[in-house]
């Protein structure tokens, strides 16, 4: 666990697939079409704090969906990128715009799609139930599933790693 602290001690930068990592990967469709997506709100919480401790967040999503761009609005994540069949490149992007280098990246998935950013960065996340490749080339597995609580639980991680958690949960006390 020391190696997982000192990796995500150096994180800068969290990025969190949506479908599957901050949703249990479920797709509810409208008779009409529409798409609903279920957010944990402990999750989200999480990210209020791990902003609040100066780690920014991105999302990086295959799927585009104007549910996400709500959430993420509400979350205060300017970063998110959706429709991305390549995620490697909106990776790289955020790598050039925010000024930082792959060891200070995290990157949460749940499916092999996620696989090319996950080999990339310094902190590779795969929640409880991705798939069994992910989780093999992952440096931590989430004890949560995924839309049940698994950003939560990387956002306590690298919270810990800062050395800020306690902090950050003792202004609920």
């Amino acid at each position: 666990m020391q190696n997982i602290l000192t990796r995500a001690e150096k994180i800068k930068l969290v990025i969190f697939d949506v479908d599957g990592v901050l949703t249990d990967g479920s797709l509810y469709l409208t008779e009409q079409g529409e798409e609903l997506k279920a957010f944990n709100s402990r999750d989200g919480h999480g990210m209020k704090m791990l902003q609040s401790s100066g780690v920014d967040i991105a999302i990086i999503t295959g799927r585009t969906s104007n549910i996400v761009s709500h959430r993420m609005q509400e979350l205060g994540i300017k970063h998110v990128y959706q429709g991305q069949h390549n995620k490697v490149i909106a990776y790289e992007k955020l790598l050039t715009e925010l000024n930082i280098s792959a060891h200070q990246v995290a990157y949460v998935g749940d499916d092999i799609v996620d696989l090319p950013v996950m080999r990339k960065v310094g902190l590779s996340v795969a929640v409880q139930d991705a798939h069994q490749l992910v989780k093999k080339h992952a440096h931590w597995v989430t004890p949560s599933i995924g839309g049940k609580g698994a950003g939560r639980d990387i956002c306590e991680l690298i919270m810990q790693g800062h050395g800020v958690l306690e902090t950050e949960l003792e202004k609920y006390l």
